[in-house]
């Protein structure tokens, strides 16, 4: 099991081979396998790009992001043309329904509001928005809506997980109310706690995902 100081080495090291990131904008503290990042980023991509490569490394039980974006005045738009950007981005994006998701800008910060019927098309609505110039934030705010339930959204959930980690799908618990599910358990890495998340949000019929699944090493 790696030390605190071994985990935040890594997470450093980490940053610094993730080429959008720039490492020396990022603080990292590290507390029993929780990180904590902190410091200015020159664009709310970069700061999704820095969350996502501290997930990556193993040892890590969950981050902390208090990073905060602050555009060099290149990057500065106004909201009127970030709102336009999104709109474009929005509709010349395949995975995302046309005419499903409205954005709403405010200070540099996107809001994202509308109804689709899979997490895909949510994530891609997300995805779209998030690396444009002038964006400082991103909330996503649309619902997922299914058409129709599955029957046997249990069943279906964990034919995935064996499909794609049979090892850790033993120990993974998936409880369904209506069309929440909810996982509990323990996983070796945040990458297969992320995995098991996926495989839950794939299911036909799912419009929310509690996660309670731990990170143990």
């Amino acid at each position: 099991m790696k030390t605190d100081l071994q985990l935040r080495d890594d997470v450093l090291a980490e940053l610094k081979w993730t080429p959008d990131v720039d490492e020396t904008d990022v603080g990292v503290i590290v507390k029993d396998g929780i990180v904590t990042l902190t410091g200015h980023m020159k664009s709310y991509a970069e700061k999704h790009a820095a969350e996502r490569a501290t997930q990556r490394v193993a040892g890590v039980k969950g981050v902390a992001v208090e990073l905060k974006v602050q555009l060099p005045l290149s990057s500065q738009r106004t909201d009127a043309d970030i709102a336009a950007a999104a709109e474009r981005a929005l509709e010349w994006d395949a995975l995302v329904p046309s005419n499903a998701v409205r954005p709403t800008v405010e200070g540099g910060w996107v809001t994202l509001d509308g109804r689709v019927e899979w997490d895909y098309q949510r994530s891609a609505a997300h995805r779209a928005v998030r690396n444009l110039l002038g964006v400082t934030g991103v909330t996503n705010n649309v619902a997922i809506v299914p058409r129709a339930s599955l029957k046997n959204i249990e069943q279906a959930i964990h034919g995935a997980l064996e499909r794609q980690a049979e090892r850790e799908a033993k120990h993974i618990e998936v409880s369904v109310s209506g069309n929440q599910v909810t996982l509990r358990g323990k996983v070796h890495s945040w990458a297969e706690r992320t995995a098991a998340q996926g495989a839950a949000w794939s299911a036909p019929g799912v419009a929310t995902v509690v996660n309670h699944i731990e990170v143990t090493y």
